[in-house]
């Protein structure tokens, strides 16, 4: 049987580094809360959010015959605490000066789901930020870029200037880690460019 891959996400970024390394996919849209369970140490939610997106794709797809789902989810962690996406400029703007001078971690999951099956990679990097004045936040948070993004940053644009040094994968900053997806989809049966 043919499978067909399904990208859980809405996310442009994901797409774009999908096509970067030459993969067919079709998009589902789904709706998953984000929210972190008391306790919950960040790489387990990260990961547990990932999978229900994958599963909540799969549940629309059962009608689809050999469906395989990815879901992923990418998270900026400082001191065990969770940076999600910023609620407002004052929020973003908050982040920044938390993370500025100082070493955090991002936490990259990425889940394959199909009947009967299903398999996951985490990509774990270290990012050190510059110290940060408040002007450069400033002007930072009224760019637009840290909204919709983790952490309030986006690292293959303006903020790549913030950072002083990253420890594992670009891409899974970004928010999608190319070699840990590879590595599933060989493990599926997908190569590159198949459908």
């Amino acid at each position: 049987m043919t499978t067909r891959l399904f990208l859980a996400s809405q996310s442009p970024r994901r797409r774009e580094l999908l096509r970067q390394i030459g993969v067919d996919y079709e998009v589902v849209d789904v709706d998953v809360p984000e929210r972190r369970e008391p306790g919950e140490p960040p790489e387990d939610y990260v990961s547990r959010v990932a999978r229900e997106k994958a599963g909540a794709g799969l549940l629309q797809l059962a009608a689809v015959p050999g469906a395989v789902v990815m879901g992923a989810d990418t998270e900026v962690v400082l001191d065990d605490e969770v940076f999600g996406k910023p609620a407002d400029a004052a929020d973003a703007a908050a982040m920044l000066r938390r993370l500025s001078g100082r070493r955090h971690r991002v936490v990259s999951t990425v889940w394959l789901v199909g009947a009967g099956r299903e398999e996951h990679a985490t990509s774990l990097s270290t990012v050190e930020f510059m110290v940060l004045d408040d002007a450069a936040i400033a002007a930072y948070v009224a760019s637009g870029e840290p909204f919709g993004r983790a952490g309030a940053y986006a690292i293959q644009g303006r903020a790549g200037a913030f950072v002083r040094h990253l420890e594992g994968s670009y891409s899974g900053v970004m928010g999608l880690p190319l070699y840990e997806t590879g590595e599933l989809l060989r493990r599926f049966g997908r190569e590159r460019g198949a459908s």
